[in-house]
């Protein structure tokens, strides 16, 4: 199954947002923000203020809780977030990207924002029963959440470094025999 491309900028945001918990955080700074948005492609108001880092920096557990929930458990956070934000769903087009969804005004908080575009890519995982594609990783000291966008599912972890650190360890262990 090949998400759509907002579905697929929408989880990708996601996750990258959800592990910037993770040490090293990397979500510290305004700036930090600026270049999320940017790199992730949102569109509408980006304020840049302390109070929209903390409120986007505050997303992230319940986004975390989402992304690795089952379907059913799933569900009902994602209809909680839409109607929390009172999202009304609409095709739009802008810049290069053709239409595609969006479920809330520009001008709404961007937390609200990432949220609604988180769930509304959720829905179509979901719907198409995919979210297999998305867990924790492997490595034995490491929680990031990985979304696997590889056509036979086999991505186990989150980066190279992760699963290079486990394949040293595992050659160590072989060789320690």
């Amino acid at each position: 199954m090949a998400f759509t491309h907002d579905t697929e900028a929408a989880l990708v945001a996601a996750v990258e947002l959800v592990n910037s918990t993770e040490p090293p955080e990397t979500m510290t700074t305004t700036d930090d923000l600026a270049d999320f948005f940017v790199r992730h492609g949102y569109t509408g108001t980006l304020v840049g203020d302390a109070a929209e880092l903390e409120a986007v920096r505050a997303l992230r557990p319940e986004l975390r809780t989402l992304l690795t929930s089952s379907r059913d458990d799933a569900v009902p956070i994602v209809n909680r977030i839409l109607a929390d934000a009172g999202a009304v769903p609409q095709l739009v087009r802008h810049g290069n990207i053709s239409w595609h969804l969006h479920a809330t005004e520009d001008d709404r908080p961007l937390h609200t924002r990432m949220a609604v575009e988180t769930a509304m890519a959720m829905i179509d995982a979901i719907r198409a029963d995919e979210l297999s594609r998305l867990s924790t990783c492997a490595a034995s000291d490491c929680d990031d959440v990985l979304l696997d966008l590889s056509r036979n599912r086999s991505r186990r972890f989150c980066s190279t470094t992760c699963g290079n650190r486990e394949a040293v360890a595992a050659y160590r262990a072989r060789q320690s025999q």
